[in-house]
């Protein structure tokens, strides 16, 4: 496991994975109840089938791709079935399987604060996201350039580089960044879609930013 990796391991599987397992299970007891036809309409995921009978869940997912059974919801990485798939990420998935709809995206980009109910996990979300990004990236605005492509970042108008990045569906995020200099320090901002806040909780969402961000350093190094 290379050292970029191995730090978003510890960063966002280790903590509380017996909270993430049984956070998994719940899911999985709420959407087998649901229709699988109308989940893959819902969350505009693709629809697959390994063999005959078995219906799948096709993922992009960051720069990888998932598969996942109905109802069984077993991950595997369309890629390499032995890779191990994160629980974190599978949670992030599931929660947001449970909570979409059929509304479609809103085009209005909110602050993270503008999500009901993020205010109490602010710090969090700008220690696991506003912070990373800015410690690596804010004086190197290429270096964040040549990242994002590598996750098909489509490039958006504010700051000194801003990206969006489909990372689910119904889901999007926006990084923002302002390079930083001798005199002034770098700043950073993510805006999410005001759909996001109906699907995801504001703990959700900043695991999802979280994830986004410590990928992007991961891709920075090779």
């Amino acid at each position: 496991m290379k050292a970029a990796d191995t730090l978003l391991y510890f960063l966002i599987i280790m903590p509380r994975i017996d909270d993430y397992i049984n956070a998994k299970k719940l899911a999985v007891e709420k959407l087998v109840k649901d229709n699988f036809t109308d989940l893959i309409a819902k969350s505009r995921f693709e629809r697959v089938k390994t063999d005959a009978k078995t219906d799948n869940f096709r993922i992009p997912f960051l720069d990888r791709v998932y598969l996942t059974g109905f109802p069984d919801f077993d991950f595997t990485d369309e890629a390499d079935a032995d890779k191990e798939v994160p629980i974190q990420e599978q949670v992030i998935i599931l929660h947001y399987l449970t909570g979409v709809s059929h509304a479609q995206l809103s085009g209005n980009r909110i602050a993270y604060r503008e999500i009901p109910g993020a205010s109490f996990y602010y710090s969090a979300f700008v220690k696991r996201a506003i912070d990373p990004l800015k410690k690596v990236f804010g004086t190197d605005i290429e270096k964040f350039k040549k990242a994002a492509a590598c996750l098909n970042g489509t490039v958006s108008e504010p700051g000194d580089a801003g990206f969006e990045f489909f990372v689910l569906p119904k889901a999007p995020l926006q990084l923002i960044l302002w390079e930083g200099d001798d005199e002034f320090p770098a700043e950073a901002n993510i805006l999410f879609d005001e759909l996001c806040g109906k699907i995801l909780s504001p703990e959700d969402a900043a695991w999802l930013a979280g994830m986004l961000v410590y990928r992007l350093i991961a891709l920075s190094y090779q």
